[in-house]
């Protein structure tokens, strides 16, 4: 009898040591099946360069063999074009795009962004919206938002989205990194690096860095420091002229005061254009003590522009109806000249910390202000 059990022990071990031996060779066979899939994806990416004559279809062709070969429901890549984040390939439709464009103000998002790690977002019942919907019921219920970085530098993001809630549940995501590498490849090879980093990194209406900046090269500059001091400042009465007067002097007045500020800071410092009518300077390895007197300075000097429209020399003539319908005047356009009003909020950052709460941290503040206050806070 105990000969029997013994003989039936060592069976069931075997049987054990066989299944885990199956199991580890499945997954061997799984992994070798997932990498010779992943090289047939980055063999067509590649011979797709050279199949398409510009830059937008070989983004969109990419995308299309992503979704045919991993059987994706939706799937959107957006990337920055120096003024604005542009959906360069999906298949959902476009009326959804200007919502797709906009991931990166999501603050789900943007902590993914900071961190250069995907974001996986589902619902729990048909009643609810994805984070980053408005009204779109129905078409998404679960999506995994991957930040697409070159060289350290954040370009622009690759969302996948599925009309199941939970759908990727239980799915290897690492998988996809590796999919979003050879997206990274192709756009490496598709363009010019130098003018890529360009694009991402400068804001092509006042030629500033970009917040972009503050997350690649411009974070490692900052944490050579073990604390710097950071500006945020808002231009608080440009909703204002561009009401009464027109955008395009707003405009200008954009253009003069992110002139007068980068001409009296130092090349040593970072000066970025954040959001709209919002501006960050970093003041690497500076305390705050130690730039109080220079913000106020700036602060005033930049209050004190006179800023107007470039005069149009070209006179109009404008005819006077007369007895003779004869005469004729010039009529002068008269400059309109404005003044900006600036409201700045200070604090420190630390070597180590993330740069993206403290950059919250000062928004929250300027963005909760009075629209009238122009003053200089230390928070």
């Amino acid at each position: 009898m105990i000969f029997i059990v013994v003989i039936l022990v060592a069976i069931i071990i075997v049987l054990l040591i066989y299944n885990i031996t199956i199991h580890k060779k499945i997954q061997q066979f799984n992994n070798l099946s997932r990498q010779a899939n992943n090289l047939r994806v980055l063999q067509d990416f590649l011979s797709t360069i050279g199949e398409c004559s510009s830059v937008d279809e070989k983004i969109q062709k990419i995308n299309d063999i992503l979704i045919e070969k991993y059987e994706i429901k939706y799937s959107t890549i957006v990337v920055f074009n120096g003024a604005e984040y542009q959906v360069k390939a999906s298949n959902v439709e476009p009326k959804h795009w200007n919502t797709l464009s906009k991931l990166q103000e999501v603050p789900i998002f943007k902590d993914s962004i900071a961190t250069a790690t995907p974001k996986y977002v589902t619902v729990n019942s048909d009643t609810e919206r994805l984070p980053y919907q408005e009204m779109e019921f129905g078409r998404a219920k679960s999506a995994i938002f991957f930040p697409i970085y070159i060289d350290n530098v954040y370009i622009g993001y690759w969302i996948i989205e599925s009309g199941v809630s939970h759908d990727f549940d239980n799915i290897d995501t690492t998988i996809f990194e590796v999919v979003k590498e050879n997206i990274v490849s192709v756009l490496k090879t598709v363009v010019h690096q130098k003018t890529l980093e360009a694009i991402v990194r400068k804001d092509l209406f006042t030629g500033l860095y970009s917040e972009e900046y503050l997350y690649g090269e411009g974070k490692k500059i900052i944490d050579k420091y073990t604390t710097s001091a950071v500006c945020m400042f808002r231009i608080t009465n440009l909703e204002a002229i561009n009401d009464t007067y027109s955008r395009k002097l707003g405009n200008q007045v954009i253009i003069d005061v992110s002139e007068f500020v980068g001409d009296n800071i130092s090349n040593d410092y970072i000066f970025i254009r954040y959001m709209g009518p919002k501006f960050v300077i970093v003041f690497s390895g500076v305390d705050i003590e130690s730039v109080t007197t220079f913000v106020t300075d700036m602060k005033n000097g930049a209050e004190n522009l006179e800023i107007s429209l470039p005069v149009n020399k070209d006179v109009e003539e404008v005819e006077i109806e007369a007895v003779d319908r004869k005469k004729k005047k010039k009529k002068e356009e008269k400059p309109q000249i404005v003044k900006a009003k600036l409201n700045f909020v200070l604090t420190t950052y630390y070597k180590g910390t993330g740069m993206e709460e403290v950059l919250k941290k000062l928004e929250q503040y300027i963005d909760n202000a009075d629209k009238n206050e122009n003053d200089i806070t230390f928070i």
